[in-house]
């Protein structure tokens, strides 16, 4: 399974941009899958999930009602919408994906040690 992740760049405070996340393989449909965001110093923080079925997301709080996670089984792609963008949001952004089977629950939506898959990133930057 390989992903790629695009769509990132310089934008201003208030901006929208669409993150994607092309994904190989058969087995696109049941996986779980996430975006992550680790900012110059910090560690990789989650930001959105969704299962392989489609049917629940997961946010952090800090882009709950500004982010919203989607996916395409026909293109085997799935998208980060982000709106009202902040400064704060600046960050590499990560793409990731692992088996319907590593998440027993929904907590484990949160922890990137539960995804196999990695995209390489794609860089946001928010000016103020």
């Amino acid at each position: 399974v390989q992903l790629q992740a695009s769509g990132g760049g310089l934008v201003q405070a208030g901006d929208s941009l669409r993150l994607s996340c092309a994904t190989s393989g058969r087995t696109f449909s049941t996986f779980g899958q996430g975006w992550f965001r680790q900012a110059p110093g910090k560690e990789r923080e989650f930001v959105a999930a969704m299962t392989w079925r489609g049917a629940n997301t997961y946010y952090a709080d800090s882009v709950k009602g500004r982010f919203t996670i989607s996916r395409d089984y026909a293109k085997n792609t799935v998208y980060l919408q982000m709106n009202s963008l902040k400064p704060e949001d600046t960050a590499v952004y990560y793409c990731a994906a692992a088996p319907a089977s590593r998440f027993g629950s929904a907590i484990y939506y949160l922890d990137r040690r539960r995804y196999d898959y990695w995209g390489q990133g794609t860089q946001v930057t928010v000016s103020s």
